[in-house]
């Protein structure tokens, strides 16, 4: 009961100052980011369209070459003193693009700003944002003055020319046509401040967001397209390695197994046909070891094959085949399934079973674990595999190593793998992959 009275009240109080300060601090950056933009934009839009121009003017005498290089590489630096505000504004991370390095001769080297396309990009965004950047500015000095001048007006009412000395003085009070005294020019002006104060931040971030997403637009998105493209192209690798590794395992394991077992299989049935007519019981004796070995056979085939591709994963899907697989562990498993209704993606399904199976696969040959734990849950559009066992623990994600593989299996289905495996236990293995 104490611990309960000391706990609950503390919740609120804690959480309401810090959504305060959060609020606070987003204002703070939005509006050093607006103020801040209005000279850096000023000073980028005359560099950008002075510097096009007179490159431009001067290319008949190759000096424009140079002039218009210097104009790029001077919109590169407005861009990345840009791109260093967005992750504050826009509260996430933005991709950085790769320019193009220069290489070669010093002509081809003074050339290379302009065959970059997002340096062109640059220069574009210099121009297009001039605009944005005034109207930001413009908003946000009225609304803090608005806000802090009204709220603030009690203390410098008194120092204001009084306007029946001087007609042309007349205050917003007069101008409407009301009478005119000192509390009523307080109240009127506070409850103004108020209502600009209460506005500010939304006026503030809203030009703030306008700017920000003008830049990430214009100047991270060839960076994320980029990006894409390389996450794709590290996705396709790792699942050419991957199929890679199944394939040479798989031919290992039928040529370590199947493939003995066969070739000793032919040797007694060859043994038992010489056998036939001069010893028919050692023939009886060989044929019945041949039966065996053809029902071990055909055992591990249907092992390697649930390897590949277990029937009841296709018949009866993922939380069944989990259970048979938990079922045939030599180390005791406990399960837990919370999947939809709906089946998952085949292609899912296959992915989340090949990663428990080699877990529990490592677990029984590794760990020395008594116990294994298996979670399964889809949130959201993630599904997330939990292996954890008590074992002697160490194990490593390196290439050359088993999880490896793993990796390389998720990476191709935009998966990730994470392993928490100190020395002396306990080992955690959490993949997460999509539900669809």
């Amino acid at each position: 009961m104490t611990a309960d009275t000391l706990v609950q009240p503390t919740t609120p109080a804690v959480a309401a100052p810090r959504g305060l300060r959060s609020r606070a601090r987003q204002l703070g950056i939005d509006t050093g980011y607006t103020l801040a933009n209005f000279p850096i934009g000023i000073a980028a839009f005359v560099v950008a369209v002075t510097g096009l121009a007179l490159g431009a003017g001067l290319l008949v005498v190759w000096a424009g070459v140079a002039v218009l290089a210097g104009t790029l590489l001077a919109a590169r630096g407005f861009a990345t003193a840009e791109r260093a505000w967005l992750p504050a504004v826009l509260d996430r991370p933005v991709p950085r693009p790769a320019y193009l390095r220069p290489e070669g001769r010093p002509v081809r080297r003074l050339l290379t700003p302009l065959r970059d396309p997002q340096t062109w990009l640059d220069v574009l965004h210099a121009v297009v944002r001039f605009p944005f950047t005034i109207a930001g500015f413009v908003v946000t000095v009225t609304m803090w003055a608005g806000a802090l001048g009204g709220l603030t007006y009690w203390a410098w009412d008194w120092a204001l020319p009084d306007a029946s000395r001087d007609p042309r003085n007349a205050d917003l009070l007069e101008l409407l046509g009301l009478e005119s005294t000192a509390g009523r020019r307080v109240l009127l002006y506070t409850v103004i401040g108020l209502l600009f104060a209460v506005l500010l931040p939304f006026a503030v971030r809203g030009v703030a967001l306008l700017q920000a997403q003008l830049g990430r637009v214009m100047l991270t998105s060839r960076a994320a397209a980029q990006a894409e493209i390389g996450r794709l192209a590290e996705g396709r690798d790792a699942a050419v390695a991957a199929e890679a590794v199944a394939l040479r395992r798989l031919e290992r394991d039928i040529h370590d197994g199947p493939q003995q077992r066969l070739v000793r299989l032919g040797m007694d049935l060859a043994r038992a046909r010489r056998q036939l007519d001069r010893d028919p019981q050692a023939a009886r004796d060989t044929l019945g070891e041949a039966a065996d070995l053809a029902r071990e056979t055909l055992e591990e085939l249907r092992a390697l094959s649930r390897g590949i591709a277990p029937p009841v994963l296709a018949d009866r899907g993922l939380a069944a085949a989990l259970a048979a697989l938990a079922a045939r562990s030599p180390v005791p498993v406990d399960l837990a399934v919370d999947l939809p209704a709906e089946r998952l993606a085949p292609v899912t399904e296959n992915t989340a079973y090949f990663v428990v199976s080699e877990a529990l696969a490592n677990v029984a040959k590794h760990s020395d674990a008594g116990v294994c734990r298996v979670a399964l849950t889809c949130s959201g559009e993630r599904l997330r595999v939990v292996v954890e066992d008590d074992g002697t623990g160490g194990a490593v994600l390196v290439p050359g190593h088993g999880l490896a593989g793993l990796a390389d299996r998720l990476q191709a289905v935009d998966g990730t793998l994470a392993v928490d495996s100190p020395r002396g236990g306990p080992t955690r293995l959490t993949a997460e992959l999509p539900c669809a």
